[in-house]
This record gives structure tokens, sequence and C-alpha cells, in this order.
């Protein structure tokens, strides 16, 4: 007995010397590639294929990505591209099963994340890095100040992951019909109080809805006041308390009488388009002209703009810490920071998603390139994303499925 210990102690050191000489040798590596200039870590990256992996759900976007970025990526860099359309739980699935058998040769070199999941990859050591001093079109064009970079759904980014598009929350009207100058929550109920039954927003928590609910928050309380709120369900609801009074005010003069709600956002914008409403709302501004030109939305649809600011997103691409090919995925995402790719994925023909460039930073002959792509005046960046399911909850509780 006392032999057949000995041996399985054996081999469980033989085991654990081995995974931690595998560890060394990883991380001797990755600070190889750290050590090195975007330009050499370019030339290492030459003939190599790179595993995008990200949500597969959008169409428009696949259909980008693979008729521009994929053949780009080629014929400038010679690296291969494959995009592996994958939601992000089970992007996170693998990540944490690769990381629990010590793969230190992972199937995912780039990923699409969202702020939730960044902050989980973050907190559990998954990540590569801090790599964003590597990404020379970052470092040029890039508003680095900005707290919808530097931030992530309340989350540190610390040069872990790398901006490359933006989403903006905005109210649409159809000004012909609403003549009001609507500027914040006040002037908004105003119009929807001369319009009864031309009003309403998709039921959190669908997520543009969710997004206007938490607009009216920032609006009437304010963001200093909940960024740094304590995930304590009772706490938010008496801080909130001003935006959910204000919600309950326009239930009333809501379509239906704020007795049913739209489930989706498409929906709101179907009675949108049949006139049925005055009023859509969107988290993709630079999809409205398309809409338009379509004839979808009335020509006399425009933007309404809070003083205070209207909630804008920034989405991020990151490297596992244990992905194959870290320089081809440098080279990837410096790729999709360029001007000519966000100029490319910002016109509303091909993606419409908003660039995360900084205008002020981009030459004068480049800024043409932009000319479709909306810019939204004031933003205010998205409070931390533990808080949202909270809110969601207390809208049902307070607000649909209030009796008054």
């Amino acid at each position: 007995m006392k032999k057949i210990i000995a041996v399985v102690i054996s081999i469980s050191l033989i085991l654990l010397v081995g995974c931690n000489n595998t560890n060394n040798d990883n991380s001797n590596l990755n600070d190889k590639i750290l050590s090195k200039n975007y330009n050499q870590i370019e030339d290492s990256a030459k003939g190599s294929t790179v595993n995008f992996y990200g949500w597969g759900g959008n169409e428009v976007f696949n259909k980008w990505f693979d008729n521009y970025v994929i053949p780009n990526m080629k014929n400038k860099y010679n690296i291969e591209v494959k995009r592996v359309g994958m939601d992000i739980d089970t992007i996170m699935n693998k990540l944490i099963s690769e990381n629990q058998v010590q793969n230190t040769n992972g199937s995912v070199d780039v990923f699409w994340v969202n702020g939730e999941n960044f902050k989980v990859a973050k907190d559990n050591g998954l990540l590569f890095g801090p790599f964003l001093d590597k990404i020379e079109n970052y470092n040029n064009y890039v508003d680095k100040e900005s707290k919808s970079i530097t931030t992530d759904f309340g989350t540190s980014v610390d040069n872990m992951e790398s901006p490359w598009g933006k989403a903006s929350f905005t109210i649409l009207e159809n000004s012909s019909k609403v003549p009001l100058n609507i500027t914040d929550t006040k002037t908004l109920k105003d119009a929807i109080i001369s319009n009864p039954g031309k009003f309403t927003y998709p039921a959190p928590p669908d997520f543009t809805g969710s997004a206007f609910v938490r607009n009216v928050i920032y609006d009437t309380v304010g963001y200093e006041k909940i960024k740094n709120l304590p995930e304590d369900k009772e706490k938010v609801r008496e801080i909130i308390k001003p935006a959910i009074d204000y919600l309950n005010e326009i239930k009333p003069y809501l379509w239906n009488e704020g007795k049913t709600y739209p489930s989706t956002i498409a929906q709101l914008d179907n009675m949108y388009s049949d006139n049925e409403i005055y009023f859509t709302m969107t988290y993709a501004p630079n999809e409205v002209e398309g809409k338009i030109e379509s004839g979808e939305f009335d020509k006399s649809t425009k933007f309404i703009n809070f003083e205070k600011g209207n909630i804008s997103n920034t989405h991020f691409l990151t490297i596992p810490k244990n992905a194959s090919n870290k320089e081809g995925a440098i080279v990837l995402i410096n790729y999709l920071t360029s001007i000519d790719a966000q100029a490319s994925k910002s016109n509303p023909k091909n993606w419409g998603d908003m660039t995360v460039l900084d205008m002020e930073k981009l030459p004068t002959e480049d800024k043409s390139k932009f000319k479709n792509s909306v810019k939204i005046e004031k933003e205010v960046p998205e409070i931390n994303a533990n808080l949202v399911p909270i809110i969601e909850q207390i809208w049902i509780e307070e607000v649909a499925n209030s009796n008054e």
C-alpha cells in the first residue's frame, strides 16, 4: 500500500511540475510577445490563422466581416481569419473549460465580449495582456480619456480589451407630428401628454426598453448618484424612485394607456412605421438613415438628444490568455480599429456600427469617410452591469404591475 501511495505521489509531483513548467513557458511566451513593438508582431503573424469568435446572430455584421475583413486581412497581412459564430455564454464556457484543464493552446484567438463577461474573464485571469498599447490605431485615433473607452459597464478596462464599436441610445420622433423641442424627460413628458397614445417603449428586459428606463433614471436622478450604487435592491429602489414615479406619471398617456407594452424593439419600430405611434427608439443610430431611405421610417424622423446625455456603450474585443495566435490577434484587432475598417463598418449600407475613433484625431483627408456616421452630442457611460437586472425587476414590480 505504501508503495502504491508513493507511486501516486510521485506521479502527482511529476504532473504538478509539468503543469508549472507549462504555465511558466506560456507566461514567458506572453512576456516575449508583449516586449515586441507592433511591426515585429505583424511580421511574426504573417502566414498564420486567427480564430475570431463572436455573436453570429447578426447577418448584416456576418456579411460585412466575411466580405470585407477576411479578404483584407489576407491581402494586407497574409493572415487567414476564421469567423466562428457563437454566443458569449458558450464562448465563456469554452474559455473556462480550457483554463480548468490548463490548455495553453486554446481555440479562441479573439472574441467579441460584453461588459458582464469581460469582468468575469478579467477577474478570473482568463485574458492576455495588457496588450492595448500594442494597438497602433487605438493609440493614434481613439480618445483614451473617454469614460466609455476606459470602463466597460462599470469595470475598468486596464488595457485588457480594445474598443471597436459603439452603441448609443436615442429616442426618435416624427418631427412633423411632434413640433415640440424635446431636450429632457420634462419636455418629453409634455410631448407625451400632448399626444396621448402615441408613445410607448418595449418592456424590459428588452435591451432597448431597458436602456430607455435607465436613460430616464440618468435624467431624473443623475448618473453620479447611481454609478456606484451597491447591488442592493432596496437601496436601488430608494435612489431611483423619482424615475419610477415619472414612468408611472406618463403611463396613462402611453399607447394602450400603459396597460401593455411592446415586447421587442422590432414591434415598436413596426408601430412607428405604421404611424400608430409618433416615437420609437434605437441603440444603433447609424441604422436610421437606411430605414428612412428605404421608406420604413418617415423622412421627418429625427433624433432626440437629452441635454444631460444619452446612454452610450462601447463594445470591445479581447484576447484569451491561452490564445494560440496572440500576435495574429493583435494584428486583426489593429486592423479592425483602422480608419478604413471603422469607416466601412460605420456606413449604414455595410453594417452601420458607430465608430470608436475620435474625429478630432483623424487626418483631415480621412474625415469625409465618416460623413454618413451619426454622432451623438453628449454621451454618458453605462452603469455596473449587475445593476441592470435589479432595475429591470424594480420596473416590473413598480411600473408594469402597478394597478394605479
